[in-house]
């Protein structure tokens, strides 16, 4: 006999939401769309078709003026299928809403580059899919490094911005059959340039093999003759100072070095992706003290100025039905015409 059963309201779970209403991907509903998504729906949907996922706080950082603003507008995406969204499990509390690229967002972004949308490679199950990938904090991170970087050059009054940002897949087309970058990058402050390929570690990883591709980045620097360093984001500084001993020794172990300037950094070290967390594994850095910002990376190994939409040679050629990169930067908000006059 149970003497002291269970209230019902302990076995409660979490009430569920109420199901948004959506629309129909009909060609009804596409042409509606045109006069519905603005240069900054747009741009936003390009960018998931290239970073495959963000989380509300990264989409912020990205293009809007508050998470209020974000959340307004997001859920109208929402409900016209230009993008999609989940939320992971946790544990404890809850986790942020994620964003991915949804069935008319897509079609809108392949006809506007004039494409068929079958050719793109694009398909809704894969999109959402990452929900259930092993891969999706190794993601977001990697996009929180850079939607960091966007948010610091839309500071007013900055001279400082992210002008290229490519993703994992990017990159594997161009570089795959040499390396695989986690992105590649390109930040312009005070009249300095520094292109980078950017690895993001969650400590997971054999160190033996995030060394080996140190190999990987001097073949390929060999073979275009552009010299780019590599940024190694780990989580801590413990795993920093194993990283650096590792990253040494194999560096010592190239033909060519200086071919690949390396620099690393801990997620517990404060400040912004650009502040004083880089340290240096080259033997330039021996005439420099202590860490450094992103920009003094730039004068440090200095590079020649390149056109922000010609890509750097390659080993290997683009599909040609995929869609243009992005610009990282967002398009400027047209003028308010409620704006007060003087």
């Amino acid at each position: 006999m149970i003497s002291n059963p269970t209230p019902q309201r302990a076995l409660r779970g979490h009430m569920p939401q109420r199901p948004t209403p959506r629309a129909a991907t009909t060609g009804e509903h596409h042409a509606q769309l045109a006069g519905r998504l603005t240069h900054r729906d747009r741009w936003l949907a390009r960018m998931l078709y290239e970073h495959k996922v963000f989380t509300t706080q990264q989409i912020v950082e990205l293009c809007y003026p508050s998470m209020r603003a974000a959340n307004h507008r997001m859920l109208d995406l929402f409900k016209w299928r230009v993008v999609d969204r989940f939320q992971p499990f946790v544990t404890t509390g809850t986790a942020p809403m994620h964003y991915v690229l949804d069935i008319a967002g897509a079609v809108a972004l392949a006809y506007e580059d004039g494409l068929d949308p079958k050719s793109i490679g694009y398909r809704h199950e894969d999109a959402i899919g990452i929900a259930h990938s092993l891969r999706l904090a190794h993601t977001v991170g990697v996009n929180g490094f850079f939607t960091a970087l966007v948010a610091l050059g839309r500071r007013p009054g900055v001279r400082r911005s992210l002008t290229a940002w490519w993703s994992e897949l990017r990159c594997g087309r161009l570089f795959g059959d040499m390396v695989r970058p986690d992105a590649y990058g390109r930040w312009h402050e005070d009249d300095h340039q520094l292109e980078f390929f950017f690895e993001f570690d969650f400590g997971t990883e054999d160190l033996g093999k995030l060394s080996r591709k140190l190999y990987g980045y001097e073949k390929l620097a060999a073979a275009t003759g552009i010299t780019t360093p590599v940024l190694i984001w780990l989580p801590t500084h413990r795993r920093e100072t194993s990283a650096r001993r590792a990253l040494a020794d194999c560096l010592s172990q190239l033909d060519r070095p200086r071919l690949v300037p390396l620099a690393t950094t801990a997620a517990d070290a404060a400040g912004d992706p650009a502040a004083t967390r880089w340290l240096p594994i080259t033997e330039a850095a021996t005439r420099h003290a202590g860490r450094l910002r992103l920009v003094e990376l730039a004068q440090l190994w200095p590079q020649p100025d390149l056109p922000g939409d010609v890509p750097p040679p390659g080993p290997a050629q683009q599909s040609p039905a995929a869609l243009t990169a992005p610009d990282p930067f967002p398009p400027a908000s047209p003028a308010s015409r409620f704006r007060r006059r003087p």
